[in-house]
């Protein structure tokens, strides 16, 4: 039996027999207002890791580096281990969630370009809005890495795009997690799920995401499945 490593709101991390390399677990929880409003839905964990693999072996192919390594079916994958940078990158193609609180921005409002956002990874301080300047004076990531994880996190913003437009969905926003290998390479981390990514059906708008959760507007499952499904097909 594995030894575990870390337990998340939706992920459980295991260490392996070789020291770089993790086994992650998909869960089934849910959890959303930092963790004020908890559930399950079912079959959660085995959509949201299928659709990071395909996901990430995607954005491989692109070019873009990753720290899957396999998919280890029903809900596991085999992962490289790295070091997670405290900095949250939110790509927002067109307004919703707290950037339409924040800003006024009626949601569904597409904006002019897609907007790069930070944010502090600190649950004890639920997650704050923060700058360039905030990362360096607080030392969370060099402004080498930062560079980076920028130039990066666009270029994953323009192929997920048309990743998911394959699968008629439109990505409206979503949240990337870096982290830094143990020879120092950056590599995007975490899962590409709808449970990080606000997607919704390109013609009518129907959202397919965590927000049916958030927003209790049932067929959470449902929509689950049918984002696999989409990428399954498209992946043929």
């Amino acid at each position: 039996m594995m030894d575990r490593l870390y337990e998340g709101k939706a992920k459980i991390v295991y260490l392996t027999g070789e020291p770089e390399v993790l086994l992650v677990h998909f869960k089934d929880d849910a959890t959303a207002f930092d963790g004020a409003k908890r559930g399950t839905i079912g079959g959660k964990g085995y959509c949201n890791a299928h659709i990071s693999a395909h996901a990430f072996c995607y954005l491989e192919r692109a070019g873009v580096p990753t720290h899957f390594r396999e998919l280890r079916p029903p809900t596991d994958m085999l992962c490289t281990r790295v070091r997670i940078l405290p900095v949250e990158v939110v790509m927002r193609n067109i307004a919703a969630g707290s950037i339409s609180k924040r800003l006024g921005i009626e949601e569904g409002t597409d904006l002019p370009f897609p907007v790069l956002e930070h944010f502090y990874k600190n649950d004890d301080l639920h997650d704050p809005l923060i700058n360039t300047d905030h990362i360096r004076a607080l030392g969370l990531a060099s402004e080498e890495q930062m560079d980076a994880v920028n130039a990066m996190a666009r270029k994953i913003n323009g192929l997920l795009r048309g990743f998911f437009a394959q699968c008629g969905l439109l990505l409206v926003d979503f949240k990337l997690e870096f982290g830094v290998t143990s020879d120092g390479r950056i590599l995007l981390a975490d899962e590409i799920s709808p449970d990080t990514c606000r997607l919704w059906d390109a013609e009518t708008r129907a959202k397919l995401d965590k927000d049916r959760f958030r927003r209790d507007m049932g067929g959470v499952e449902e929509a689950y499945q049918e984002v696999l499904r989409r990428v399954e097909k498209a992946a043929g």
